[in-house]
């Protein structure tokens, strides 16, 4: 079965076909829908000014992937180019956020290049049988650091131990 770049393969025991224009920018149209959807709940004015100054406010709270987009789209005073107009603009003229991510993606290419890390269900998975830096990663993607941890199994009872607070409630039962 030959695979074409635009789409996944359908699979029989699903029922929904993947396709590539929901996986493209998926983390720019994340971000830009949650940040329009909160402008829209403070009931705030759709300025230019205003929406620049809560996305600079909303940047510095941002961590991972959409700390990146902040970065890319200069939203963040270490950003080597100020995009930000690119997305004030049309979010000022209620312009739908797939349309904004297909103009930044325009102007720069990295921007939809941009991917969330695959979301880890613990309770599917052997942490024993992982690697050592794949059990790292996931510690840092909880903000916990092992400074004493030297042998795999360190890291693995480590992570059993933070689980709990980490991991989502369905997530803490095999653990």
């Amino acid at each position: 079965m030959a695979l074409s770049p635009f789409t996944l393969p359908h699979f029989s025991s699903g029922s929904v076909q993947l396709t590539r224009c929901c996986l493209v920018c998926a983390v720019c149209k994340e971000f830009l829908d949650k940040f329009y959807n909160s402008l829209k709940e403070k009931h705030s004015d759709f300025t230019v000014a205003a929406i620049e100054e809560a996305l600079l406010s909303s940047c510095k709270t941002a961590k991972g992937k959409e700390q990146r987009l902040c970065y890319y789209i200069g939203a963040i005073s270490d950003a080597p180019t100020k995009i930000i107009s690119e997305v004030s603009r049309p979010m000022s003229a209620h312009v739908p956020v797939p349309k904004i991510c297909d103009k930044l993606k325009k102007i720069d290419i990295q921007i939809c290049e941009l991917k969330y890390e695959r979301k880890l269900d613990l309770t599917s998975v052997d942490l024993s049988k992982m690697r050592v830096a794949e059990l790292r990663k996931i510690l840092d993607s909880w903000g916990e650091v092992c400074k004493a941890c030297i042998e795999k199994t360190e890291f693995v009872n480590l992570i059993k131990e933070l689980a709990p607070k980490y991991a989502p409630p369905n997530s803490r039962a095999d653990l």
